[in-house]
């Protein structure tokens, strides 16, 4: 199990330093979604058949997530200045709507994921995702400053 795990360290390490060496802006989507995915079973400690079942859980639950995130920002944007009372009002009430739905959504990922993950595992995974986004950000900063 150790060496599954170094071995995984070592390519989020490896797949996150070459994404934070690319001085363009673009970046390889696949490489990025790999190096997420080897970051996440590393800081929870995933065992393969954990992790098996794991992943198809997480990707529905994260897709419907950021769907709805984007339809609330859609929600918050005011194009029109002269935005109507009643469509100010019915666009605070969808995003409210949406907010419920995503509570649910997520007490529903808990309870599916419970089956899989240890509830110490669960309560670690809220936030690897930024702290992701945040590692290779702070990797791609420091190479622009070399």
């Amino acid at each position: 199990m150790k060496k599954y795990t170094l071995l995984v360290a070592i390519f989020v390490l490896g797949i996150g330093t070459s994404i934070a060496q690319r001085s363009d802006t673009r970046y390889d989507r696949e490489k990025l979604e790999a190096a997420r995915i080897a970051f996440i079973t590393t800081r929870l400690d995933l065992k393969p058949e954990q992790a098996e079942k794991f992943w198809p859980i997480y990707n529905v639950y994260d897709e419907t997530r950021n769907k709805n995130l984007r339809e609330m920002i859609e929600l918050g944007k005011v194009r029109d200045l002269n935005l109507s009372e009643g469509e100010a009002q019915s666009r605070i009430n969808k995003k409210f709507e949406i907010q419920r739905k995503m509570i649910l959504d997520e007490e529903m990922f808990v309870k599916e994921l419970s089956s899989v993950l240890t509830y110490n595992q669960i309560i670690q995974l809220d936030g690897l995702s930024r702290e992701f986004a945040r590692h290779i950000w702070q990797r791609r900063r420091e190479e622009d400053k070399k």
